[in-house]
Formats: C-alpha cells, sequence, structure tokens
C-alpha cells in the first residue's frame, strides 16, 4: 500500500459517526476500504489501522519475546482498548464511547493521514499540539532528517 496522506476535518453525530473522506479513502485499496483496527495513539490521539495493515503490525509483535517484561508491557499497551470498526452503509465510521472519552474527543476531529494509519484528534486538540510543535520544527526536522541523510 502507498503511504497514505493528507489532513481532513470531519464532524462526528450524536452517536460518534463520522464520514470518511472519499478523497482518504480512494487512497486505499479495495481491499482496505472497509474493516479497520481502531486503537489508542502514542499521543493524545486515536489511531486508526485498515485491518491489513493492522495484521502487518501483528505479525511483527508476535516475534516479540514475550518472556521479557518490556515487551509484554508494551505488547499489552499496544493492543489494549483495539477495537474493530468497520464504515456502515453510509460511509461512516462508529467510535465508541470510551475512544471518545480516553482523548476527549468532541463533535469536531481531524484525520491526519500518514503511511500506513490514520490519527484521530480533537480539533482542538490537534492544533495546540501543531503550534506547540512549530517553533522545534525546525531542530527536529535537522535531527530526524539528518539521521536519514547519515545512513545513506
Amino acid at each position: 500500500m502507498a503511504g497514505l496522506v493528507g489532513e481532513y476535518e470531519v464532524k462526528l453525530d450524536a452517536k460518534g459517526r463520522f464520514m470518511m473522506p472519499s478523497d482518504l479513502r480512494k487512497q486505499l485499496p479495495p481491499a482496505n476500504q472497509r474493516d479497520f483496527m481502531l486503537n489508542k495513539g502514542f499521543e493524545d490521539c486515536l489511531t486508526l489501522f485498515p485491518i491489513m495493515e493492522w495484521d502487518k503490525i501483528s505479525q511483527k509483535l508476535s516475534k516479540l519475546n514475550l518472556f521479557k517484561p518490556k515487551n509484554r508491557m508494551f505488547y499489552r499497551l499496544f493492543h489494549q482498548g483495539a477495537k474493530k470498526v468497520s464504515l456502515d452503509k453510509a460511509g461512516r465510521i462508529h467510535i465508541p464511547v470510551a475512544h471518545m472519552e480516553r482523548i476527549g474527543l468532541k463533535n469536531e476531529a481531524m484525520l491526519i493521514a500518514y503511511n500506513d494509519r490514520i490519527e484521530i484528534w480533537d480539533k482542538s486538540k490537534y492544533f495546540e499540539m501543531i503550534e506547540g510543535s512549530m517553533a522545534d520544527f525546525a531542530d527536529l526536522a535537522d535531527e530526524v532528517m539528518g539521521k536519514i541523510d547519515d545512513e545513506q
């Protein structure tokens, strides 16, 4: 699958559903357009993985040595709260209340698509995080991209 890309603003209805943007859906192969795994993200967001991408990650994680305490803890934390979700007939994804409460998701969300996943952020929290990080962007770019250049 080619890397996902884009930033999409969506509104959640009273039942916690949002319409999957058609531009985002078109980036997914047909086999990946319906079923997803919803999980918590590394920051204050949720992560939506196309089910085939989730399966790839799960295969990698299955190779962890679970006799090591750090590996077990990571495995537990990564999978904690994971839930399979599917587009309904109207093209909507439902986010369970517990997941919404976990990140303080209200009625406006941002979908941030990159690589093999889609992050789901409360709109105000997303922009606070971005604004708070912009001052360090140049240093971050140098640190991250400099390492890529060094590896070549």
